[in-house]
Formats: structure tokens, sequence, C-alpha cells
């Protein structure tokens, strides 16, 4: 399908091209996205772009070479960018101290925007300062589009789809595992985790993710998860049927926070309404550990990381001898070819009867990925840019999220790589 004609400079710019996740983005754009693309690299060091752009033009020398822009992180030098671009790619963070620059021109110019932050706090200030200023300019803001928290978000689709179309229902909830991630994380993702109460208070964060906080529609009345029992709470362990073992997902409340704005956004924007997942719909996500004393591990871990990043002092400590990788850096191309990652979900429809954990109908999802999880951020952020340059996703402005792009972008990662299969789960 031919792009849209946008009448501006370049169909798509990714700024921050000279940082880790940057060159996999451009990498995938340069192998995989249509030749005559009118697109350039933008960052604030024009011997890193130039190097970038030696390194596209060595991967694909037959296609049309992005343009270099300098472009500073100051409001006048990303409103200048975003006025020359139809979308704006930004991988520059930790957003919390560096992303409403981008965020803010882009919805003050009507320029489509996608990132790949997890922090959910800048999630949810952007939205309270600029969704007013995008719905006006027509701006498409895609916030959490990488590995957060993109992959939980589609799993979630893909099963209230299916359950909608084969038994004809709404979804009661649906319980995500992050069943494989071999992975480490890059000097940019550390940087952010260390930093977070750099940018955001403790306030802010209670705020940011409490359930719902980030839907335009109020938290469900009914048909909540049950609470944990006890020896959850202390342990961090549960079992769930078809799942098994599982403990505290790192991811678990980022993800929830997007899945949750999904439902909300299915719910009132009105080309969405036929794809909400139902009036009693609750998420969970866990981690599925190699056995019960990894759990234990993990959920303990998580409470310590906590701890460490609650005490200012003892956080600047444990970054200094824990962080591998500076911001920009990270594993090596050779070593992160050989990760994996896979979420498997079970979707349970919503009878109506007011039954617990056990009966209805499921559906069950698998979504698998083999190679580093920041080419796969890549291909999340290049193929969502590709159907806001080729298809009419009939969205008006707004902050939207992964589940907005539905099938279409499912159907997009699946021919690049990221398979998802969903089908039922028979009794």
């Amino acid at each position: 399908m031919p792009p849209k004609q946008h009448g501006r400079q370049y169909d798509v710019v990714v700024f921050g091209a000279t940082g880790y996740t940057g060159k996999y983005t451009t990498q995938y754009i340069t192998t995989h996205l249509p030749t005559d693309l009118k697109w350039a690299v933008s960052g604030r060091s024009q011997a890193k772009l130039e190097e970038v752009v030696a390194e596209c033009k060595k991967l694909n020398p037959d296609r049309l070479q992005p343009d270099l822009e300098i472009c500073s992180l100051t409001d006048e030098d990303l409103a200048n960018l975003a006025q020359k671009t139809f979308i704006l790619i930004t991988t520059v963070g930790p957003y919390g101290k560096l992303g409403e620059h981008a965020f803010k021109a882009c919805a003050e110019n009507g320029t489509h925007y996608l990132d790949v932050t997890g922090e959910v706090p800048f999630t949810a200030k952007m939205i309270k300062k600029y969704e007013s200023t995008a719905k006006e300019s027509g701006a498409l803001m895609f916030p959490q589009i990488g590995i957060e928290s993109a992959p939980a978000d589609l799993v979630t689709w893909s099963l209230a789809s299916f359950i909608r179309s084969e038994f004809s229902l709404t979804t009661r909830d649906v319980t995500v595992s992050l069943h494989t991630f071999k992975s480490a994380a890059s000097g940019g993702t550390l940087s952010t985790i260390f930093t977070i109460l750099d940018n955001f208070t403790l306030t802010d964060l209670r705020a940011a993710y409490k359930p719902f906080a980030l839907s335009p529609l109020p938290k469900p009345t009914t048909g909540q998860p049950p609470k944990p029992s006890l020896l959850t709470r202390l342990t961090g362990l549960v079992t769930i049927p078809s799942l098994g073992l599982l403990t505290t997902s790192p991811a678990g409340s980022t993800d929830a926070a997007l899945v949750q704005r999904s439902w909300g956004l299915l719910a009132t924007v009105p080309s969405r309404e036929r794809q909400f997942y139902g009036p009693r719909f609750s998420f969970r996500e866990y981690l599925r550990p190699r056995n019960w004393l990894t759990g234990l591990a993990v959920h303990f871990g998580m409470v310590v990381l906590g701890l460490v990043i609650a005490t200012p002092w003892l956080r600047r400590v444990v970054a200094r001898k824990v962080v591998a990788f500076q911001p920009g850096e990270g594993p090596p191309a050779e070593v992160a070819s050989g990760d994996e990652i896979e979420y498997r979900g079970i979707g349970r429809a919503d009878g109506g009867d007011g039954g617990g954990d056990d009966g209805g109908e499921r559906a069950i999802c698998r979504a698998i990925f083999r190679g580093s999880a920041y080419y796969l951020t890549g291909i999340l952020l290049a193929e969502a840019a590709s159907i806001l340059l080729q298809d009419d996703v009939e969205l008006p402005g707004g902050v939207y999220t992964p589940a907005c792009l539905g099938q279409p972008f499912i159907d997009r990662l699946g021919r690049a790589g990221f398979q998802f299969e969903t089908k039922r789960l028979e009794p």
C-alpha cells in the first residue's frame, strides 16, 4: 500500500538513532521498510549519526538512505524536527528526565509519536498535560510501544478478540505469564530503573500505578481478580492452571497500567467500541520461574530492589556496582542474538454468571520471538510506524496503546518474526 500523502519532508524520523535501541530500529527500517521511504536519523552528534548512516548503507545500499538531522533536547529543536516529519520515533530516555520535549512537540504539531518508555508516571504525566492538545492537532501518540508494554497488551487484545469471535462473549479476565525472558538489560534500561525517583516522587509513582489510573474509564466495580492468598503475598508464588508455577513479574505493574488503559480506550473510542473487552474485565501478569526456589528469589529480589531505589544513597552505591552498560550501550549483537522471549496468556470468557476462577470458556495465546529483545523493540516501533504511514487506522488525535492498532499490527509482527498463536483452551 502506498504511503499517505502528508506534505512533510520525511515520513519517519528516528530521534536517538545513535543509542542502543535506536540503532536496532534503524537497522530494521533499513532492511525491511519500503526502499523509497523518506526518513532521517536524528541526534546530537554529527559524527555518530554519520556512523549510523554508513551502517545503513552497508546493510542495504540499494535503498533511499536516511538524512541527518542534528537536534538537541530543547523545545525549539524538537518542535522544528516534529514539523518536518509525519512520524517521530524517539528512543531517548530516561523519558521522565528527557522525554517531554519530544512528546510536547509532536502533540502541538500534529506529528504522530512512538516511544519505548517503561515509565508509567511519564505516560500518566503526558496524558494529563498533552492529550487534549493531541486531540486538537490530530497527533496519534503511542508511548510504551516497545518491549514494555506492547507484548502483554497485544496478547490481551488477541485473547479478547478470540473470545468475542469464537464464543460471542466478553472477557472476564486475562492472566499473562512472562514465560521465557532470556535477555540482559541495556544501559538505558538500568539507568531508567535507578533514576526513576530522581524524576518522579513516590506520590507520583503511587498515583500512576493505581489500578486503572491511566484508563479514561473508572475501574470496574465488579469482576476484579480475587485477592492473593497470604502465602502468595509473602512468597510471590502462585499456581495458575495451564500456566503452572508463577511468581512476581518485574514488568507486571507497568504492563497492567497499559492494558487497563487499552480497556478504557476500546470502550470510549467510537471506531473501537466493538473491541471492548467487557465491563468486568481484569488483568494480572506473572513471571514463570524455573522452580519454587527461583520464584522466591525473584520475588524477594524485587522487594529488595524497591528498597534500594527508595533509598537515595543506597541507590547510588548499587547503581555504580551493578550497571554493566552505560546509557546508549548494551549486550553485543552476537550475544543478544541468542535472546528468547515468550509470553503466554489465558483469557476467560464472561458468561455473566458471577462464577469464580473455574469454569467458563477459555482461550490461550502464545507470543514468541527469538533474537534480541531490543531488536524486537525496533520491530515494534518500525511496524507501528508503517501502519500509521500506510493504513487508515480510524483514530482521532489522542494518546493510544498498542492494542488500538489491533490485528493489523499483530499480522505485521508475525511476518517480522514475532509470532502470535491464539486458540481455544480445551477443558
